[in-house]
C-alpha cells in the first residue's frame, strides 16, 4: 500500500468519524435531550431558578446540581410567595381547614415537634380532596401550600408524558428527586383519577410501567414527613385501591349547606355594597357550588353595571368624556342575583316563594 492509498484511507476514516459524531450529536441534542421540549418551559425554568437563588443562597448548590429532567419539572414549580390564596379566602370549610392545619401543615412546618412518637405523628404521604366540581378543592390545595410555606409542584398527564420510550419514567423519577431537594414540597395532581385510575390487564405497557414507577418512588420517599402527594378529583371510585391506600387522609368537599353558602357569600361580597340581607339570598341558592356562587355574584355585578351603561352612555362626545370621570354604581339588589339565575331555577323559586 503506497502513501497515497494510506492518506486516502485515513481521510475516509476521519470523515466517517466526523459524520458519525455529528449524527450522534444531532440525535442526542434534538431527540433525547429533554431540555429541548419548548421555549415556554425554558423561560419558566430560568425564572424559577432566578427566584429560588434570590430567596436563599443555600439553594445555589441544589439548583446547580439539578438534572435536565429536574429542570423541566422546575417549570411547573410554584413558590409560596407566588400563591395569592390563603385559608382566609375560603369560606364554609372551617372544619376541613382545621383538620388540615393539625394533621398536615404542622408536621410539614414543625417536623421536630412530632418526633416524640416516632413516625406516628408525621405528615401523611398522601392527601385526597374529592367531591363535586367547583367546591374549592383546588383553592384548598393552593392555600395548603401557602400556609405551610411549601414549594408547590402542579403536574398533569401532559407534564410527565413523553413520546420517547423511557423518558416518562425518568421524568417521574425527577419529580420525586426534585421534591426531595426542595422540601417542604407538595406535589399536586389535579384530576388524579385520569393518571392513577384502576389498573387492569388492558393497560398499555407505558401506562402500566408509569404507575408502577410512581408507586415505587412514592413508597421510597425519605421519611422526613416534608413531602406530600396531594390529589384532587370528583371521581374517587376510579382511583386504584393501591394508590388510595397511600393517601390515608381523605376529605370529602361537599356542596355547601345554608350556613356554608352564607359564609362563602360573605367572602365574595365583603367589599361590595348591597341593599338587602345576605340571609335572603341563601335559600334561593340551594344546590349551588362555591364556583357557581362566585359566577352568580359576578353576573349580578354585570347586571348593575349594564344598567348604568345603558342609562349614561349616549353617542355624544361631550357626554362620553364625562364617563371617564369617577363613577359610582348603585348597591347590588336581590333582583340582580335573581335575574342572573337560570330561567328554570327562577321558575321553581317563583312556584314556592313570593319573589314577585
Amino acid at each position: 500500500m503506497n502513501k497515497q492509498e494510506v492518506f486516502k484511507l485515513l481521510s475516509e476514516c476521519v470523515l466517517l468519524s466526523t459524520a458519525s459524531f455529528s449524527v450522534y450529536y444531532i440525535l442526542s441534542t434534538f431527540l433525547n435531550d429533554p431540555s429541548h421540549r419548548n421555549n415556554d418551559e425554558k423561560e419558566r425554568t430560568n425564572k424559577h431558578i432566578s427566584n429560588l437563588k434570590k430567596q436563599s443562597p443555600e439553594l445555589n448548590n441544589i439548583i446547580n446540581s439539578l438534572s435536565n429532567y429536574e429542570k423541566i419539572l422546575l417549570a411547573y414549580l410554584i413558590t409560596p410567595e407566588e400563591i395569592d390564596t390563603s385559608f382566609q379566602d375560603i369560606g364554609g370549610l372551617n372544619e376541613i381547614i382545621n383538620d388540615l392545619q393539625e394533621s398536615v401543615i404542622l408536621p410539614l412546618v414543625y417536623p421536630n415537634l412530632f418526633k416524640q412518637y416516632g413516625s406516628l405523628l408525621s405528615a401523611p404521604k398522601g392527601v385526597l380532596l374529592y367531591g363535586p366540581p367547583g367546591c374549592g378543592k383546588t383553592m384548598l390545595a393552593k392555600a395548603l401550600a401557602k400556609e405551610s410555606k411549601s414549594n408547590f409542584i402542579s403536574i398533569r398527564m401532559s407534564t410527565i408524558m413523553d413520546k420517547w420510550f423511557g423518558e416518562s419514567n425518568k421524568l417521574i423519577d425527577a419529580l420525586f428527586s426534585l421534591a426531595n431537594k426542595l422540601q417542604p414540597c407538595i406535589i399536586f395532581i389535579d384530576e388524579i383519577d385520569s393518571f392513577l385510575r384502576e389498573r387492569n390487564s388492558n393497560d398499555h405497557e407505558v401506562t402500566a410501567t408509569l404507575k408502577a414507577e410512581f408507586m415505587t418512588l412514592w413508597d421510597g420517599l425519605i421519611n422526613s414527613g416534608r413531602i406530600l402527594i396531594l390529589g384532587a378529583t370528583n371521581r374517587p371510585n376510579d382511583i386504584d385501591s393501591a394508590f388510595l391506600r397511600r393517601m390515608p387522609k381523605k376529605f370529602n368537599i361537599k356542596l355547601p349547606n345554608d350556613e356554608q353558602r352564607l359564609l362563602i357569600l360573605e367572602k365574595l361580597l365583603k367589599d361590595i355594597k348591597i341593599n338587602f340581607q345576605l340571609s335572603e339570598l341563601v335559600p334561593i341558592t340551594n344546590g349551588l357550588s362555591g364556583s357557581d356562587l362566585k359566577e352568580l355574584c359576578r353576573n349580578a355585578a354585570i347586571n348593575s353595571t349594564r344598567e348604568f351603561i345603558r342609562k349614561n352612555i349616549i353617542n355624544d362626545s361631550e357626554k362620553e368624556n364625562n364617563f371617564n370621570n369617577e363613577i359610582t354604581l348603585r348597591p347590588l339588589e336581590l333582583k340582580d342575583f335573581i335575574d342572573s339565575m337560570e330561567p328554570e331555577r327562577v321558575m321553581n323559586l317563583r312556584n314556592i316563594t313570593d319573589l314577585d
